[in-house]
């Protein structure tokens, strides 16, 4: 198992030294050697700031040395840049937005796996009857839904429809409050986010774990805990269930990892400034050096997310302990 989980790692880590060359490689070396200071400067950058861009960044250096420069930053100080363009550290624009989209990726995964796992559950053990069918339906009815008409749906019936009656249940699009601030107000301001991805995303679950949960009901071991007298709840959760988990995990480990990287159509529906609201703002103001920190950001959060999605193979999974 030790030696699984140090390969894993060791594979995640050569993955994210990928992604800092990558990156590099796109916005350090793409636009030429002349033009690299006053596209990250900015549009309406002056010939001092794209000198000072040039200096910081030893631009006038080999590549190499910028390569390390800019690894060096990046690595050991955790330093992801300076926006030129509004005149403050990358640093602290992300370390505004990503606990906006966290809370939004976090709430909302809890309220999709539940969901999805749940419906799933019961559309394999009773397949075929109508709550199978109904179910199903469901899913594939919010699967074909794109989130942002799903949002707005969710504003225009369970906002807008309750305000003009004088009746305030849910905050207006637009409003946010810290988790440190107030915990319930935070859950309450983000419940119509949380559905709006929530329903989306769990019609995905709801038909893997059905399909998961009917391939293994016709396995010899299932069988097996049936003839020796065991109970139908602990066949299902203890033994189906479980071993119906390792693809559900790794679509969930996908999911957030990419959601980490922002939640664009979600987030400007409910106008909430998270990363994918920032990373919009920044491509249009072709503000540079917040794009590279939104994709370095979202990049380490997919492969972080792949890294813990393996760890937790071992747990479901015994034979991987093997390997």
């Amino acid at each position: 198992m030790a030696r699984f989980l140090i390969r894993r790692i060791l594979q995640g880590l050569l993955v994210l030294w990928l992604m800092t060359v990558t990156v590099f490689l796109i916005f350090f070396v793409g636009p030429g050697p002349g033009a690299v200071a006053r596209t990250l400067a900015g549009r309406e950058a002056t010939p001092q700031v794209v000198a000072e861009v040039s200096r910081r960044l030893l631009l006038n250096r080999p590549i190499y040395v910028q390569y390390l420069h800019f690894l060096d930053l990046l690595v050991l100080h955790g330093n992801l840049g300076h926006d030129y363009y509004h005149d403050q550290s990358v640093n602290s624009i992300i370390a505004a937005a990503l606990p906006i989209t966290l809370s939004l990726v976090v709430g909302a995964s809890v309220v999709w796996l539940f969901l999805g796992t749940m419906a799933g559950v019961v559309s394999a053990v009773k397949t075929r009857s109508f709550s199978d069918r109904a179910l199903t339906g469901l899913a594939l009815l919010f699967y074909s839904m794109p989130s942002f008409v799903l949002g707005l749906l969710l504003i225009l019936g369970l906002y807008y429809e309750f305000t003009i009656h004088h009746v305030s249940i849910f905050p207006a699009p637009g409003t946010w409050v810290p988790f440190t601030q107030n915990p319930l107000q935070w859950a309450h301001v983000l419940i119509l986010p949380w559905l709006t991805l929530a329903l989306v995303y769990a019609a995905t679950y709801t038909r893997l774990t059905r399909g998961s949960m009917l391939d293994v009901f016709g396995e010899d071991y299932i069988r097996t805990a049936r003839s020796k007298g065991m109970s139908e709840r602990r066949v299902i959760f203890r033994h189906n269930l479980r071993a119906s988990l390792t693809p559900i995990v790794t679509q969930f480990g996908l999911d957030v990892g990419g959601l980490i990287g922002g939640a664009v159509l979600t987030e400007t529906v409910f106008a909430l400034p998270g990363i994918g609201y920032t990373a919009i703002n920044a491509i249009y103001q072709q503000d540079l050096p917040v794009v590279i920190g939104v994709v370095i950001v979202a990049s380490a959060g997919v492969i972080v997310a792949n890294m813990l999605v393996d760890m937790c193979y071992v747990l479901l999974d015994p034979r991987v302990r093997l390997h």
